[in-house]
């Protein structure tokens, strides 16, 4: 995949898109074109990815059905929770900022076609304690895709954003289209926009049936019933090992992370969205999003945490993982260092071991895909990649070789 042409992502024309007639045209009523021998696409799980594959694979004239255990944005869910950071800092990793320009453009379509707003434009402050070489990498690859950034010297970032406290702090880097985007709001309207377009969604928990001849021969459903269709995508997050443990248990590895949301204090804005920025701290990576729906000041430590069981697994967070978020806070946001805590999430990461997302077809069923790994880092591109896995399964466009389950089995710098 290269999207290196692409136009640049600018201020104007990102928010042009919003009125623009090719939105409108893009999304207009799923093709009809083949009707009568259109190809019948199964997609499993309502999340990020399995919903924007789904709905992409309706407009473009297959006839989809949509299945999820529990229903998209549910607690169980990588892709649940208020709130998911957008941005375009990759490092090196030049074809993530692309993923992210285009995903830019697609989440703008949607919620043109929807009239729902899902992006909240904050810019994120990166907050830089190495050379600062990961984000360093990154300042050509942003210029190319259009990504608007600012560099700040630490004396002006101090004036700009005075509630941190910039100790240790090297240099800085402030993405200025970057924000957040309301994850499982996005969920929820995807399937609703989904169905309203003349897809069919089922809630049911799934069992992949027999692979034979090549070929996998439909989906055993919890309400006994079985379900054929022309090809399957398998996009269930972190129940793929699980659902292929065979193929999946060494490549795609759920971890448990925790999240937490502190009290402002009453009355002060210094903390509200239109005055704070999504920030990223490396090389520790943790980061957080003000304003998250009035829920609080969201914190969360980037690391791979414990291996997790995200059917059966207590979301209780744990003394230590909120002891080291209130020691974090308390530096960099003294006004903050006595906040209450309101609320604690814990969900998980489904990481691949070298954190890149997989894109494939399953080695022995010719007719299943496997849609997966999005890790802590997947929700934004959402759009992207259903666009990428709809072309695969149609046999428009193959992915990029990154996201084959093919490569080589090294984790990630």
């Amino acid at each position: 995949m290269s999207n290196r042409s692409r136009r640049p992502l600018s201020r104007r024309a990102f928010l042009g898109a919003l009125a623009g007639a090719a939105a409108t045209a893009r999304f207009a009523a799923p093709s009809k074109k083949k009707t009568g021998s259109r190809i019948h696409v199964a997609v499993v799980g309502a999340g990020a990815f399995g919903g924007f594959t789904a709905a992409e694979l309706l407009r473009r004239g297959a006839r989809v059905t949509l299945i999820d255990a529990w229903g998209p944005g549910n607690a169980r869910a990588s892709s649940g929770g208020e709130t998911r950071v957008i941005r375009g800092v990759y490092g090196a990793d030049r074809i993530y900022t692309e993923m992210a320009a285009r995903a830019f453009r697609l989440w703008h379509e949607y919620e043109v076609r929807w009239k729902r707003p899902f992006y909240r434009r904050t810019g994120a402050l990166w907050l830089i304690g190495d050379d600062g070489a990961y984000v360093r990498s990154s300042l050509p690859i942003l210029r190319d895709n259009g990504f608007a950034y600012e560099e700040l010297a630490i004396a002006d970032a101090s004036k700009r954003f005075p509630q941190i406290d910039f100790s240790g702090i090297t240099s800085t880097l402030f993405e200025k289209e970057a924000g957040y985007l309301l994850a499982r709001r996005a969920c929820a309207q995807v399937v609703e926009g989904f169905t309203a377009d003349g897809g069919s969604y089922r809630v049911a928990a799934v069992t992949p049936g027999a692979i034979a001849s090549g070929r996998l021969d439909g989906l055993k459903l919890s309400d006994a019933t079985t379900l054929t269709a022309d090809a399957y995508v398998f996009a269930c997050g972190p129940w793929l090992p699980k659902v292929f443990p065979e193929l999946l248990r060494e490549t795609i590895q759920p971890t448990r992370q925790e999240v937490f949301y502190f009290g402002t204090p009453a009355g002060e804005r210094t903390f509200d969205e239109d005055r704070f920025p999504v920030w990223v701290e490396v090389p520790r990576f943790f980061y957080g999003i003000p304003g998250n729906e009035r829920r609080g000041f969201k914190i969360a430590d980037d690391g791979r945490g414990a291996p997790f069981d995200p059917t059966d697994g207590d979301r209780i967070a744990s003394a230590e993982g909120l002891k080291a978020a209130r020691d974090y806070i308390a530096r960099r946001f003294p006004a903050l260092a006595n906040a209450p805590l309101l609320e604690t999430r814990v969900c998980q990461y489904e990481n691949s071991l070298d954190h890149h997302f997989v894109i494939d077809r399953h080695p022995g069923a010719e007719n299943a895909w496997i849609v997966g790994g999005g890790s802590g880092h997947g929700f934004k591109h959402g759009p992207a990649v259903g666009e990428i896995a709809a072309r695969a399964v149609l046999g428009e466009r193959a992915p990029d070789r990154l996201f084959s389950l093919s490569r080589p089995r090294t984790a990630s710098a």
